[in-house]
């Protein structure tokens, strides 16, 4: 049997697969409400055959986008937006679908990657980030204001009104959202944090608001529901965060009851020099999961079947997460099945497209002619 196709439980949620839709900005929403692109796009990725459909980075307040076309889920509005989205991949896909929710910190008011993602000037629509310490993300941006004990309140409450509006929503996961430069990294690596109250300075204190973010977002999810926390396991600058630092962080993760932690690196500096090729953060998420024994994902140039079928089989992770390859082929998860003699599910409008060379690939149908 394909340990890629054997099932896994995360909290009260079972998975029939280990391949799950890594979280993917679109940079499409307007003013945080999704819209026609994300009922195509992630309509598309629901139909993939993967278990797990997680949502793009969420933000729990405005003022935390990446950028202006971040999708949000802090207000009415992006809540019943989003509604009839869910709506359509509930009655059409069994995918189970989690969200991730998170804040931009200095990273915030950009442009989106295709236009440049340089920092948007308060004159053309910008606004004035907020972050640990007054330290731009590069040279020459806006500074962010420094947030204060009341800002550090409000954004944590921002975080639980978000897992609560998920829970009306029918999410079945969340996943908080830890890496890539983003808020909770900003307070995690010294490199952006150089506060000098009990919000910086040491691990310990480095870890306090995350962990705090992580316990009020577990404490208001229904707890049969997982969390889970993604990670930058390394800051790929000399004196930044690192892997050990990073399995401190998962230990106390685990005494708190996290579902899993997903594995990345990166993006809190732009002097980070990453060596990139195929399952290059791999040695990341295996030395986290032997560490702390929490189930963990993988990322990062996951591109062929049997690699994926190896990262489990060989116990180095429980999940694989895809992004690009996903988008480049929204049925790999199908491709892969074929090719490791496993099943995924698909709706009965799709049954007849196995070629006639494969064996069963949808489970429990039937092929025919007509």
């Amino acid at each position: 049997m394909s340990s890629l196709f054997s099932p896994f439980t995360l909290g009260g949620l079972t998975l029939p697969n280990r391949i799950v839709v890594s979280p993917m900005c679109q940079y499409s929403a307007v003013d945080g409400c999704a819209n026609d692109w994300h009922m195509i796009h992630l309509g598309t990725l629901a139909l993939s055959g993967a278990s797990l459909l997680c949502l793009e980075a969420t933000a729990v307040e405005s003022i935390g986008r990446i950028t202006p076309g971040d999708l949000g889920l802090y207000d009415d509005a992006t809540e019943a937006a989003l509604k009839p989205v869910l709506a359509a991949i509930r009655k059409h896909s069994k995918i189970a679908v989690a969200m991730q929710i998170g804040h931009a910190g200095r990273k915030a008011s950009s442009h989106a990657p295709w236009d440049g993602g340089q920092q948007v000037p308060l004159g053309e629509g910008g606004w004035v980030a907020q972050a640990p310490s007054p330290i731009p993300q590069k040279p020459g941006e806006l500074a962010p204001q420094e947030i204060d004990a009341a800002g550090l309140v409000r954004i944590r409450d921002a975080f639980v009104a978000t897992a609560k509006r998920a829970e009306r929503l029918g999410i079945d996961a969340l996943e908080l959202h830890g890496a890539h430069g983003y808020l909770l990294h900003q307070f995690l690596s010294p490199i952006s944090n150089q506060r000098t109250d009990q919000y910086g300075g040491s691990l310990e204190n480095r870890m306090r608001f995350p962990l705090e973010v992580f316990d009020a977002v577990r404490a208001a999810f229904p707890a049969h529901k997982p969390v889970g926390f993604r990670v930058s396991a390394s800051d790929w600058v000399e004196g930044g965060w690192d892997l050990e630092q990073t399995i401190v962080l998962a230990n106390e993760l685990k005494k708190r009851g996290v579902d899993w932690i997903d594995v990345s690196s990166g993006g809190v500096s732009p002097l980070q020099k990453i060596t990139i090729g195929p399952g290059y953060q791999v040695p990341f998420a295996e030395a986290v999961k032997q560490a702390t024994g929490v189930p963990v994902w993988a990322v990062g140039l996951i591109t062929e079947p049997q690699q994926a079928e190896d990262i489990v089989a060989s116990g180095k992770a429980d999940f694989v997460a895809l992004a690009r390859g996903l988008l480049y082929d929204p049925r790999w998860p199908w491709h892969a099945a074929a090719e490791l003699g496993g099943t995924v599910d698909a709706p009965p409008q799709y049954w007849r497209s196995q070629p006639s060379t494969q064996k069963a690939l949808f489970g429990d149908t039937k092929f025919g002619g007509r």
